[in-house]
């Protein structure tokens, strides 16, 4: 008799986004960052990193804060529970999809390429 056939957990696209995905992974590990702060830990561009912040604030995971300090505008922002309970649930579903993948039967032979090991060999 063969196991019924599970269905895959859904991804978050808005938090399977690369450069959001590290902007919420940084957020997660503090209580507030600010711009720079999060600039030099994801690598990102300024330009881009405004626009993945934005995106993630109009999805309501973090707040954005803009205060004015020493006559310089200080942009923070920091993970909101929703964009905590969110995060969580993708990490969730990811090691439920990489745990599908483990079962028997859902294993698929390695595939060489050229000039480098197959992951079984390594």
């Amino acid at each position: 008799m063969t196991e019924p056939q599970r269905s895959m957990p859904e991804i978050d696209r808005t938090i399977h986004e690369p450069a959001r995905l590290a902007i919420l992974t940084v957020l997660a590990a503090c209580e507030r960052a600010d711009f720079l702060f999060i600039e030099r830990a994801t690598g990102l561009t300024r330009g881009n990193l405004s626009v993945q912040l934005t995106r993630l604030e109009e999805a309501g995971l973090i707040e954005i804060e803009k205060t004015i300090e020493r006559k310089r505008t200080l942009t923070t922002a920091a993970l909101v529970r929703r964009g905590r309970q969110a995060l969580d649930l993708y990490w969730q579903n990811m090691d439920e999809m990489r745990a599908a993948a483990r079962r028997p039967g859902n294993a698929k032979p390695a595939r060489r390429f050229p000039g480098k090991l197959s992951p079984a060999s390594s």
